[in-house]
């Protein structure tokens, strides 16, 4: 925030020039990163870490298979409903201070979790987690646009960003697997108690101070309506896996969601201070980015539940070893995440790297489908594992750092939080439709004559095969949505937002 400079405007030793300040945030902006680095690593692990843990955490607790599901349902429902409004939230009171009490609050639930004497308190934890994970999330996008105006750190920074949010999930179940084989279910929620600690006290020194923005206001008919259809569209999908898409509540819920949501867009084309602009949306490169995330974000959740089931129900590994299993799929994301952005997005753009990165993860999603119930680790899983998760690398990261390009100030905190509903609802709505896929043709198998086993892996070659022909599409749709001179913003100085 620059203040034009008065000779006696500071009077004080407290008070120091704005340059010196900018200097000093300057100099610390690589510590802010850690802060918000692992604050998306918390957020994005936390979908997934409770996957591993779910059954020692059934019967510590005595709730029944179908309760099980909400565990990881309560926290996707709230994460993914109040996105859009946690991060108008962030514009309107100041991106830090809100990271700061989402950070706060995300600790206090985990806590709440981890000494969950029953379901019901269990369950509310991770209502709690999902709220606060839906101001956090989008503050902390929006604090990293906001820090990282310059291409070249542009680039470092959001390959970092984007390693952590498309590894988060693998990592999760690394790290379930290692605190449920070593320690207890309830580490796994406790850890994030650490993860939250540093990120607050590093946040706290490190990340410039923020205002709020002038002329915001909270689009209150806007929350309402996204909120309430946000919901309903995930909840729809989500009772699709338990009551299938033929049932009644199925299409209610889906068809409640989408009127809610056409009646949300209306309010946003006349609101003066919508809670989604909507020439965030329309903008075809960000468009494009979002559908990305979207495709991303279905794909990233499907491989990896599928591949935890394969590894520990087919091939008998221990919840250890289903952790140590998915490394692959960690280190590819990780390496071709950081890669992209920082060297060749300058020299493809989006419009190729995005394309091409989808069409990388479904070779290796069809390479999946091979795995039979008595195939090898390395071969048939670890080598697929890591050709998708180099797609997704390239995906993610790229269509991240475009997704928030030249978005202005005011609307930093919105355009985050729609680009993380759109890798969450990608993932809640993805996985539904994937596990009925999945059901259906496990029926089929089974009525076929296949063994049990053979049966499971015939409904998971199912879920590669719809992975990659989503992917596919995908390739085709945002190669012809991306500009094809998009790149040149990112490298000619084009920040995402001005301080």
């Amino acid at each position: 925030m620059s203040t034009a400079t008065q000779p006696n405007q500071f009077k004080t030793a407290n008070q120091v020039p704005p340059s010196t300040q900018d200097s000093k945030w300057k100099a610390l902006r690589w510590w802010s990163m850690l802060a918000i680095g692992m604050s998306q690593l918390m957020v994005v692990l936390d979908a997934t870490i409770m996957n591993v843990a779910l059954p020692s955490a059934q019967i510590d607790l005595g709730f029944s298979d179908t309760l099980r599901p909400w565990v990881i349902t309560a926290y996707a429902l709230a994460f993914g409903g109040l996105l859009l409004l946690g991060g108008r939230i962030a514009d309107l009171m100041g991106r830090k201070q809100i990271f700061l009490i989402g950070l706060v609050g995300f600790a206090v639930a985990s806590a709440l979790g981890g000494a969950a004497p029953t379901f019901g308190v269990l369950l509310a934890a991770r209502v709690l987690q999902g709220v606060f994970a839906a101001l956090l999330a989008p503050a902390a996008l929006s604090l990293l646009t906001t820090t990282f105006t310059d291409p070249a750190e542009r680039g470092k920074a959001f390959g970092i960003y984007g390693a952590l949010a498309g590894a988060g999930g693998a990592v999760g179940l690394l790290l379930g697997g290692v605190l449920t084989e070593f320690m207890t279910w309830r580490w796994t929620l406790y850890v994030n108690i650490a993860f939250a600690a540093v990120a607050f006290i590093v946040g706290v020194i490190a990340i410039a101070p923020t205002v709020r923005e002038r002329g915001v206001k909270l689009d209150v008919p806007g929350a309402v309506f996204a909120t309430l259809g946000f919901f309903a569209l995930v909840f729809g999908f989500t009772n699709a896996e338990e009551h299938g898409f033929s049932s009644s509540s199925t299409w209610g819920l889906l068809a409640a969601g989408v009127v809610l949501l056409m009646v949300f867009v209306m309010i946003q084309r006349k609101g003066k201070s919508p809670l989604l602009p909507l020439h965030i949306v329309v903008h075809r490169d960000r468009g494009a980015s979002m559908l990305a995330i979207f495709v991303a974000g279905a794909v990233i959740f499907g491989v990896n539940l599928y591949l935890v089931y394969y590894l520990q129900i087919v091939l008998g590994f221990t919840p250890l070893q289903t952790g140590l299993a998915v490394l692959p799929l960690c280190l590819g994301i990780m390496i071709s995440a950081m890669l992209s952005t920082s060297v060749l997005m300058s020299k493809l753009g989006a419009k190729v790297l995005v394309p091409a990165g989808m069409l990388v993860s479904a070779i290796g999603s069809v390479l999946l489908m091979l795995a039979k119930a008595d195939s090898s680790y390395a071969l048939h899983v670890a080598v697929p594992m890591f050709i998708v998760a180099v797609g997704l690398g390239a995906i993610i990261s790229s269509a991240l750092s475009v997704g928030t390009l030249g978005v202005d100030r005011h609307h930093a905190g919105a355009a985050s939080a729609a680009v993380n509903a759109s890798q969450q609802l990608g993932g809640s709505i993805g996985l539904a439709v994937l596990n009925t896929l999945v059901a259906g043709a496990t029926i089929t198998a089974i009525g076929s004559g296949e063994g049990q086993l053979e049966s499971l892996v015939s409904g998971y070659q199912q879920a590669y095969l719809v992975c990659a022909v989503l992917l596919v599409v995908g390739a085709i749709v945002t190669a012809l949505m991306y500009r094809s001179r998009e790149h040149t913003a990112v490298t000619s100085g084009e920040a995402a937002v001005h301080m």
